[in-house]
């Protein structure tokens, strides 16, 4: 029998560490080794117990998750998932701890004890997620991007497309590679990354901040326009159709994809692949499953130009592995090498 996978639940509400506990007691691959009421707690029960994976809630007394997190990703690095209120307020900190190495977030039903089946299946394939993801990279993964100068104004529609799909790990890569594009990167860019509705905007307003290119979230019937990233909205999938000049635009349906991997990267890649054939180019990067490899087939298949996050700096080399299997990857690169093969391309 394969290992178990070693869980420390952190939460100050005993009611949410207790459902919590249900639901890993349920799969037979993993085992609560021990809980915490506060960040302090927390560190001391890492330290002790060594967990596998980590679930932190972020508001708590005496420290609270975000400060907990920054001690345990600089002393003691481990995957980390953070618990998260679904609100703006629970977005901006969500967002900060991604930054700070958290591997993933769950966000928190409104209410307790009925909707825990809402956010089980999350949990369960989130923590497995999670305990895939590299211990290297987490101890190199506080490399802040640069913050960009004033943006340039980006009016031109056609030409070429990026589409970058992440999933778990892709908030910090994606913050680290964006502001590696200059301003008058000739290409449109679509990003989408796993994650739900309400936080998508603040995520998009994040990268936008530190990036040259102007970097947006989507909305429905917006071009597609060089030097602009769009990000796909939470709980939306992102379809690329064909505008009047040439180019692409926006149109979103809601994702009917499962809890933690929407939007759908697949159906943002295929559409674009059949708008824009070889002037596209796909980017695959960390995250769990399968989802974006059918759609860098659909871009390789329409002469398009793909390119896989490298195993060494993926946080969880799950979607850019299956798309190298299935042959449709022209290039395997780091991290740090993306923009820079993105460039070459265009």
């Amino acid at each position: 029998m394969s290992r178990k996978i070693r869980v420390l639940i952190v939460d100050d509400s005993a009611l949410v560490r207790k459902l919590i506990r249900d639901v890993i007691a349920d799969s037979d691959d993993m085992l609560v080794v021990g809980t915490a009421s506060n960040g302090v707690e927390a560190i001391r029960a890492v330290t002790e117990l060594d967990p596998d994976v980590v679930t932190m809630d972020i508001h708590m007394p005496e420290m609270d998750g975000l400060t907990a997190l920054e001690y345990i990703m600089r002393k003691h690095p481990r995957p980390v998932i953070m618990l998260s209120a679904l609100a703006q307020k629970g977005a901006t900190a969500t967002l900060k701890a991604l930054e700070l190495g958290a591997v993933d977030f769950i966000a928190k039903p409104s209410h307790y004890p009925s909707a825990v089946k809402e956010v089980r299946d999350e949990v369960v394939l989130k923590i497995r997620a999670a305990a895939q993801a590299s211990r290297e990279v987490l101890r190199g993964r506080a490399r802040p991007g640069k913050r960009a100068a004033a943006k340039k104004s980006a009016a031109q529609s056609g030409g070429k497309v990026v589409i970058i799909g992440a999933s778990a790990g892709g908030p910090k890569a994606l913050a680290d590679i964006m502001p590696r594009f200059p301003a008058d990167t000739p290409a449109a860019f679509v990003i989408v990354q796993h994650m739900p509705g309400v936080f998508t905007r603040s995520f998009a307003g994040r990268l936008n901040s530190i990036s040259e290119i102007q970097v947006k979230e989507a909305e429905e019937n917006e071009p597609l326009r060089q030097g602009v990233a769009l990000v796909a909205p939470g709980g939306k999938d992102l379809i690329v159709a064909p505008d009047l000049q040439g180019g692409g635009r926006v149109e979103l349906m809601d994702s009917q994809n499962r809890a933690g991997a929407s939007p759908r990267i697949d159906t943002t890649m295929i559409t674009a692949a059949e708008v824009y054939g070889p002037s596209s180019i796909g980017v695959i990067m960390t995250g769990m499953g399968s989802d974006g490899a059918r759609g860098m087939e659909k871009i390789k298949k329409n002469r398009g130009e793909t390119i896989a996050q490298d195993e060494e700096s993926s946080l969880v080399f799950g979607m850019p592995k299956v798309a190298i299997e299935r042959g449709c990857v022209d290039w395997v690169v780091p991290l740090e090498m993306i923009p820079d093969k993105v460039m070459e391309l265009l």
